[in-house]
């Protein structure tokens, strides 16, 4: 089995040799290995500390309260996270003109602490290290946000219009950032090698991405710990953490 492992990451690293336009798209397998817990393991704080559904969060202010609270007990959970090898990795290829951009489905921003610019990294689901305020969309720091949330309990209004302000991730029931999604479908039609890092492919329409590229002829790869549904359609599948995987590059 190591031996197929390490076959299948030579000709991973062939085939992104080969390939003149590589988009990767990262999901929370990734960032594991920098210590951000994901959903699905078991005993995941996220099963303990469950994001608050759009409309309970407009609608209450208890509810407001309530997510606030289980927001920031999530970010201590990963306060000390760093980009790791195949953070490294990835940007090492924007940082090369070989890849356009990186899609992600992580609210993390290790992408962008790995050093790749903002505008090459498109968050399909928001982003946690800011919010956001629903009225008006200034953007609220956290470092102002925590000591007055914790000092008063009361959930943050906007300084600028007063309207409700939410950390910049998209909630169960929210709508995904059209444009966005636009630009990761386009992306998606013109690369000629679509790399999956850490995603099980079972969240829609983010999910549509890999199918998009592999029938507009991309060569599709697949780097995950397990099995996902779109394994049968790939040109590659490669059961391994994503820094070994990646490492080369990384270097």
């Amino acid at each position: 089995m190591q031996d197929e492992t390490e076959d299948a990451i030579a000709e991973l690293h062939a085939m992104l040799d080969r390939a003149d336009s590589i988009v990767s798209f990262t999901g929370a397998g990734i960032s594991t290995e920098s210590g951000v817990p994901d959903f699905r393991t078991p005993g995941s704080p996220w099963m303990v500390n469950k994001p608050i559904p759009f409309e309970a969060f407009v609608q209450s202010r208890e509810a407001r309260i309530e997510a606030w609270r289980r927001k920031f007990v999530m970010d201590d959970h990963y306060r000390d996270a760093a980009p790791n090898i195949g953070h490294r990795a990835l940007a090492r290829l924007v940082a090369d003109g070989r890849s356009p951009a990186i899609v992600t489905q992580n609210i993390d921003g290790l992408h962008q602490a790995s050093g790749v610019p903002e505008d090459k990294v498109i968050e399909l689901h928001g982003n946690g290290t800011y919010a956001t305020c629903l009225s008006c969309g200034w953007r609220h720091e956290l470092a102002a946000i925590r000591p007055a949330f914790e000092a008063s309990g009361e959930p943050p209004a906007c300084i600028m219009c007063a309207g409700p302000v939410k950390s910049a991730t998209i909630s169960f029931g929210q709508a995904m950032p059209q444009q966005h999604m636009m630009r990761a479908q386009e992306l998606a039609l013109e690369c000629d090698l679509f790399l999956v890092v850490g995603s099980s492919l079972v969240v829609y329409p983010a999910a549509t991405l890999p199918i998009i590229a592999r029938r507009q002829g991309a060569k599709l790869v697949i780097l995950n710990r397990e099995p996902t549904d779109l394994d049968p359609i790939a040109d590659l599948v490669i059961r391994a953490e994503s820094g070994a995987a990646l490492a080369r590059l990384a270097s």
